[in-house]
């Protein structure tokens, strides 16, 4: 008997567009992942699954990121674990159409099937068990709102001017770290509230996509509830989440590594690669030091989401991250499902198209961080 969705009487969520990537032509992602590492990867992927996904053709521009996303959705997906495999890619549905994500959605509802998932299930989130509907309010809040999390619901239950301007500035803030005495913590505190209240200002459209399939709603409740800025004007923002309290080195890592083995390791290999992730290039320019340009990305999406370090000056990220590429980054980290084409064609309009790929790697992993750290900061608390 067949396993397709669309064979056992469900209606798929048609993927948009044609190829691996909407926004990137299919023979260039062949052309920038020609070498042998990602030959390599994509014949192993192919023998093991019997097919290559999109995700694995774009996540493939950079091998070594994606060997190690592979081990952990592996672990998750795959291996024996404290849930039955349907139930695992039930969940992953519901992720997915939280934001809208036809194509995961549609893939995974297959995995479903694959395993011996029940059909009616996929009918709509309110055929399903109540155990799987009881995680929709923390999938909600970790996928909109994470610093909503609480103790309590853990209880109850991630032009060429372009390019040298860049190159410029990442040459001064280098030389300015080296003359500079020191910024007290009164002006780096000032800074990081200055860079969160400006993210006010960086925001997609409000154009939603109403023409979303009833077949990918049907998983969702409250589909209104979405991100919402940390610091909204006239309101009293949640406090600051202050890095160094609860760091993921320090308390995430050995949490969840005691809550389920393993997964602890492979999730910090997965934010390590990506972090280091580097070729020593940008655009033409070979030899370059981008750890400055990398941590600003990272540390910008978690100033989104109101996480602050210390020990980390946020002037840095508005003299290296422009108005294009901000709008860019806080719209695939807050809502993925309103990212367009425009957003992807007008940041670094020079760059090669695996450099801007991981950018998209590196929003990934600092979003899933950000709501890790939130979500475990709330299990320690219940726990104590």
């Amino acid at each position: 008997m067949s396993r397709l969705p669309q064979d056992r009487g469900v209606k798929v969520p048609q993927q948009l567009g044609k190829g691996p990537s909407a926004f990137i032509p299919l023979g260039e992602i062949l052309q920038e992942g020609a070498e042998s590492s990602r030959r390599q990867l994509l014949i192993e992927a192919f023998v093991s699954a019997g097919r290559v996904d999109n995700i694995t053709m774009v996540m493939g521009l950079h091998p070594q990121y994606l060997s190690s996303f592979w081990k952990t959705q592996y672990l998750l997906l795959r291996m024996d674990g404290p849930l039955p495999y349907h139930k695992r890619h039930y969940i992953a549905i519901m992720a997915a159409a939280r934001h809208q994500c036809s194509y995961l959605v549609g893939l995974h509802m297959g995995e479903f099937l694959q395993v011996g998932g029940n059909p009616a299930w996929l009918q709509g989130l309110h055929c399903a068990p109540q155990k799987l509907r009881n995680l929709n309010e923390i999938n909600k809040l970790l996928a909109h709102r994470p610093w909503l999390i609480t103790k309590e619901h853990i209880e109850g239950k991630d032009a060429m001017q372009e390019v040298e301007v860049l190159m410029e500035r990442m040459k001064l803030l280098q030389e300015s770290q080296l003359e500079e005495e020191g910024v007290t913590q009164e002006e780096m505190a000032t800074r990081f509230e200055l860079e969160k209240t400006e993210s006010l200002l960086v925001a997609p459209s409000d154009i939603a996509d109403h023409s979303l399939q009833s077949n990918v709603l049907c998983f969702v409740e409250d589909p209104e509830f979405g991100y919402k800025d940390f610091t909204r004007r006239g309101e009293q923002a949640p406090p600051t989440f202050r890095a160094q309290d609860y760091t993921w080195e320090d308390h995430g890592y050995s949490l969840i590594n005691r809550l389920y083995p393993d997964v602890g390791q492979l999730l910090d290999e997965k934010f390590q690669v990506v972090y280091n992730l580097t070729y020593n290039t940008i655009a033409m320019h070979c030899g370059v030091d981008t750890s400055m340009l990398r941590r600003a990305i990272w540390n910008y999406v978690h100033c989104v989401f109101g996480i602050r370090y210390d020990d980390y000056d946020y002037g840095e990220v508005n003299q290296l991250l422009e108005r294009s590429l901000k709008i860019y980054i806080k719209t695939v980290a807050c809502y993925p499902e309103k990212t367009t084409k425009r957003m992807y064609t007008q940041f670094w309009r020079h760059f090669k198209h695996s450099e801007k790929v991981h950018i998209n790697l590196l929003l990934l992993e600092a979003r899933m961080q950000a709501a890790l750290l939130y979500a475990l900061r709330a299990v320690t608390r219940y726990m104590t």
